[in-house]
C-alpha cells in the first residue's frame, strides 16, 4: 500500500511542477528523476503548496502541517534546491522552485563526497534531452520568453555612433551595480563532467550570482562569497576562452550571469539539437559577416556556440593576393548576438550589428515570470494559486481555457497589449 500511495503523489508532484512557467510534460523519465529527488512527504509538501511566493504560516495553513515540523522540512528542501527561500525584507517566503532556473542547477551545485552526483546527472540528461518532450512543451510554439538571454561583447558591436549597447546588456555595467556577489559551479559543465562529456577545460566553479540572489546562493551552499574584483577576473577569462555570456532574461536587477561553452551548456545545446531558437533570447544585436574581408579561415564556425556559421563555397574574391576558397555566412535565425564569433576573427570581417527580429527582454523578474506563464499556459496558477480551494480550482480551470485561446494570447503578448495588461497585473499584485 505505501508504494501505491507513494506511486501516486509522484505522479501529482509531477502535475504539480508542470504548472509551473516551466512546463514538465509526464513520461518515465520525469518519474525517475523526481522519485530519486524527492521523498514521498517532500513530494506531498510540495503538492500543497501555492505556486506563488508564500509565507510560513500560509504554507503552514495549506499544508496542515505544524509551523515547527514545517520550517524544519522547508530548510531541508531549500538545501536541496527544491524550494526556494526568498527574504521580503520582513521575513522569508517558500515557493517551490521550478525546474530551470531552480532545482536543475541548484542541485548540480552541490558538493560532498557522499552526494550521488553522478545519478543525478544521468536524470537530468534523460529527461532533458532522452527525447523532446521536455523541449516540445516550453518551445515548439513558437515562445518568446525564455529564462536567460545572450550578452554581447561590446567590443564586437559595429563603430556606429546610432548604435548603442544599452548598461542592462553590458556585463561590466551589470557587475558593476552590484555589491554582493557569489561564485558557484557550472551546473551544466558539473553534469556533463559526471556523464563524460566535458570537452573544455576551465574550472567547474565560473557561474556567477549577484546582489541578492548572491546571498541566497551562499545561505543555502550552493555557492561561495566572491567579489567584484574576482567577477572582473572571469569576466576576462571567458572574454579570452571564447565563452558566451548569458544572464537572468530582465532588465533591471539582474541576478546572475553565466559563462557557456558550446560543447556543456544545455540551453544551447537545446538550440543545436531541437531547432528551437528560444531556449536561450537572442541580445538586441546579430553577427553580420563582410564577404570582402573575410579569408575563410573558419575561425568564426568554430567558435559559435549554437552552429549559427556556415564556411561556403566562393569564386572570384581576391584578398590580400589570395584567392581565399570560401566565406563565413551567418544563419541569423539562429544567431545568439554574442560576439563570440568577431572575437575570433583576426581580419574583423565579422561584426554585431542592431537585429531587426522582434526580442523580448522583459523589465524585471515579475515580467517575465507572468509573460513566461503565459506562453505556456499556466498563468492562472499564479492568479489563483491555492490548490484546496475549489473556488479557485473552478476560476482556474475557466481562466486557463480562455488564455489558451490563441487569439487572446496572441493579443496580449503584442506590442500593443503587452505592456497595458503588465501593468494591470502589477497594479493588482502590489508589485
Amino acid at each position: 500500500m505505501g508504494h501505491i500511495i507513494a506511486k501516486d503523489i509522484y505522479r501529482e508532484l509531477g502535475e504539480k511542477l508542470d504548472g509551473s512557467m516551466v512546463r514538465m510534460p509526464w513520461n518515465n523519465a520525469l518519474k525517475d528523476m523526481i522519485s530519486f529527488l524527492y521523498t514521498p512527504a517532500e513530494a506531498e509538501l510540495i503538492v500543497a503548496m501555492p505556486y506563488r511566493p508564500a509565507t510560513l504560516s500560509r504554507v503552514a495553513t495549506l499544508s496542515g502541517i505544524e509551523e515547527k515540523k514545517l520550517r524544519y522540512m522547508l530548510d531541508g528542501l531549500c538545501t536541496k534546491g527544491l524550494v526556494c527561500d526568498i527574504w521580503n525584507g520582513e521575513q522569508y517566503e517558500y515557493m517551490v522552485s521550478p525546474f530551470i532556473v531552480g532545482f536543475f542547477e541548484f542541485t548540480m551545485m552541490r558538493t560532498g563526497a557522499d552526494l550521488p552526483q553522478k545519478k543525478w546527472a544521468e536524470l537530468f540528461q534523460a529527461y532533458m534531452f532522452g527525447n523532446k518532450d521536455f523541449l516540445h512543451a516550453n518551445f515548439a510554439d513558437g515562445q518568446e520568453i525564455s529564462v536567460m538571454r545572450a550578452l554581447p561583447y561590446e567590443e564586437t558591436v559595429i563603430a556606429d555612433p546610432h548604435v548603442e549597447v544599452l548598461d542592462y546588456e553590458r556585463a561590466a555595467a551589470i557587475i558593476d551595480e552590484k555589491s554582493s556577489f557569489a561564485v558557484s559551479l557550472c551546473s551544466c559543465r558539473h553534469e556533463k563532467h559526471h556523464l563524460g562529456e566535458r570537452q573544455c577545460d576551465v574550472p567547474l566553479d565560473t557561474c556567477t550570482t549577484m546582489g541578492d540572489g548572491a546571498e541566497v546562493m551562499i545561505k543555502n551552499k550552493f555557492a561561495r562569497r566572491s567579489s567584484k574584483e574576482e567577477m572582473f577576473d572571469i569576466l576576462a577569462r571567458s572574454k579570452d576562452l571564447g565563452f558566451t555570456l548569458t544572464a537572468d532574461n530582465i532588465k533591471q536587477d539582474v541576478g546572475f550571469m553565466c559563462h557557456c561553452c558550446g560543447c556543456c551548456c544545455n540551453l544551447m545545446n537545446g538550440i543545436k539539437k531541437s531547432g528551437y531558437t528560444n531556449i536561450l533570447v537572442s541580445s538586441t544585436f546579430v553577427a553580420t559577416c563582410s564577404a570582402d574581408d573575410c579569408i575563410g579561415c573558419g575561425l568564426c564556425a568554430k567558435a559559435c556556440p549554437v552552429d549559427a556559421i556556415t564556411m561556403q563555397e566562393r569564386f572570384g574574391a581576391v584578398i590580400n593576393g589570395k584567392r581565399p576558397k570560401k566565406v563565413a555566412v551567418i544563419d541569423t535565425d539562429i544567431c545568439l548576438g554574442c560576439g563570440v564569433c568577431a572575437l575570433k576573427c583576426k581580419p574583423k570581417a565579422l561584426v554585431l550589428e542592431k537585429s531587426t527580429k522582434r526580442v523580448i527582454h522583459p523589465e524585471d523578474t515579475f515580467e517575465r515570470v507572468i509573460l513566461q506563464s503565459l506562453e505556456r499556459d499556466t498563468l492562472q496558477n499564479l492568479l489563483f494559486d491555492n490548490p484546496n480551494s475549489k473556488a479557485e480550482n473552478f476560476m482556474r480551470a475557466v481562466l486557463g481555457g480562455f488564455l489558451k485561446l490563441p487569439a487572446v494570447k496572441k493579443g496580449i503578448m503584442s506590442d500593443k497589449l503587452r505592456s497595458r495588461f503588465l501593468h494591470a497585473l502589477r497594479t493588482c499584485s502590489g508589485s
